[in-house]
């Protein structure tokens, strides 16, 4: 991996390790909240596609909601540390680009399946 390089395939990469990362923390602050009863209850049986990516899409508009938050505050010259706002502005960019990969990914599988002869 070239530190710094725009190929696609490196940079799909580096996305896809991002997303891994961050879907690994949510994992483990799913499991704190659901310890300290926070959120919703936990399912009783197996987490499908549809459960895995409808909860992934909540994470990455949390992400954003709470970036341009700490934005608006910061703007609004409230005691806000400029490292904390770009740090939330740019996680929250990283979720969306790897959620953005993501979907790419589906709709690239998505036409492969269509297009196979029967």
């Amino acid at each position: 991996m070239s530190i710094g390089g725009i190929d696609g395939a490196m940079s799909v990469d580096r996305v896809m390790a991002l997303r891994a990362q961050i879907l690994e923390r949510n994992q483990a602050l799913a499991k704190v909240n659901a310890q300290a009863g926070v959120g919703a209850p936990a399912a009783t049986g197996p987490a499908t596609f549809a459960d895995s990516l409808t909860t992934a899409l909540r994470n990455v508009n949390e992400t954003q909601n709470q970036a341009a938050d700490l934005s608006a505050s910061y703007e609004r010259g409230e005691t806000i540390d400029i490292a904390k706002v770009m740090l939330a502005r740019q996680q929250a960019s990283v979720s969306f680009e790897a959620t953005l990969q993501v979907r790419n990914k589906l709709l690239s599988a998505y036409k492969d399946i269509m297009s196979m002869p029967v």
